[in-house]
């Protein structure tokens, strides 16, 4: 039986538990050492979690002879914490977005790969088995050609939210606001499912909300495939609703709010095919359209629980690297059409 992977914890703050409970859970693995830069927050977490507590990411990674380490910290952050690690010989999760810049991604990746460790990204709605079954769909050609792959992420944040740490809202450490933070995860969906995006037409800016970057966003898509789509994506609309992706074909239709599909039209699925795709599934529905908080545990453990086994077993993990930057890539696209009033090409 192979043995326990020693696993680390770097930020103990809103997601931070996501990720200590699910290593509890997850077969091959042990939390012994979190960290944060407030002794009181992290003396907390490990009161209720377990693990030898650390105020220095680095010293953590040179002393706890980690296997793997969580970075759980502001988004600007994960690259250079992710390079520390690789660097003393330790696999990474970054929670998403993977950094917030194309040189920072680019060397994170890099030292990963050199250094010969596993760097994987939390995604956690790909480990969904609606939204599998949606890629399927749309991958093997059930709605014909596809012409559009649309997202509306009309999400709520409130004043306090962005009041509640001074990163928040901010270029240096947020590195954008509705999309890169709060829409991030269905930007990584629309693009998994419809393919890559070749370039983006946008408008974002902070319209409500006193921060830096953006609380409303609103981009038109050309996918390298030819078809064309949407994303929408706020922080600022009162209340908030639940995302909504469709997908359109040129024989059908499928759309999506929440975690369910509220329609599947198409003259190339069969009424008893149709049946079993919207047959009820176990997996979590979640509610962040208002509440940053409303996060099943289930994806994270799937990931966790994969990058063990890719260590074991020395081999990518679901999400690498690679994979999770081309959703920070069309984010960073789209700021820049924003910001030049041109196309920008991802």
């Amino acid at each position: 039986m192979s043995k326990s992977l020693r696993y680390g914890i770097i930020g103990c703050g809103v997601i931070g538990p996501w990720h200590a409970r699910s290593v509890a859970l997850v077969d091959g693995a042990e939390l012994v050492a979190c960290c944060d830069v407030i002794p009181e927050k992290v003396e907390k977490f490990a009161a209720e979690y377990g693990g030898q507590t650390y105020t220095d990411y680095k010293k953590m990674l040179a002393e706890a002879k980690l296997d793997i380490v969580s970075i759980c910290t502001p988004s600007g952050l994960h690259a250079e914490m992710a390079i520390c690690a690789a660097e003393n010989g330790v696999n990474v999760l970054s929670e998403k977005p993977l950094d917030i810049s194309d040189p920072a991604m680019t060397r994170m990746i890099k030292t990963c790969r050199e250094k010969g460790v596993k760097l994987a990204c939390i995604f956690q709605r790909r480990t969904s088995p609606l939204w599998m079954k949606v890629r399927e769909i749309v991958q093997t050609g059930k709605l014909g050609k596809m012409v559009l792959g649309d997202a509306y992420l009309k999400y709520y944040r409130s004043p306090e939210y962005y009041a509640s740490a001074d990163w928040r809202g901010t270029w240096k450490l947020d590195g954008g606001g509705a999309l890169m933070n709060q829409g991030v995860h269905c930007v990584d969906l629309v693009q998994w499912i419809m393919g890559p995006v070749k370039s983006v037409t946008a408008y974002a800016a902070p319209l409500v909300r006193k921060i830096e970057v953006e609380d409303t966003s609103v981009a038109i898509l050309k996918y390298a495939s030819g078809a064309f789509g949407v994303i929408q994506g706020t922080t600022s609309v009162c209340p908030g609703m639940n995302h909504r992706l469709e997908f359109h074909g040129e024989f059908g239709t499928l759309r999506v709010e929440g975690e369910k599909i509220v329609e599947l039209r198409s003259s190339l699925i069969s009424d008893e095919e149709k049946e079993k795709i919207l047959a009820p599934d176990n997996s979590e529905a979640d509610n962040i359209a208002q509440d940053p908080k409303a996060v099943g545990i289930r994806g994270h453990m799937i990931q966790i629980q994969d990058l063990v086994n890719a260590v074991n077993e020395n081999r990518d993990p679901m999400v690498t690297g690679e994979q999770a930057r081309s959703a920070v890539d069309l984010i960073l696209a789209i700021y820049k059409s924003s910001q030049t009033g041109r196309e920008a090409d991802v």
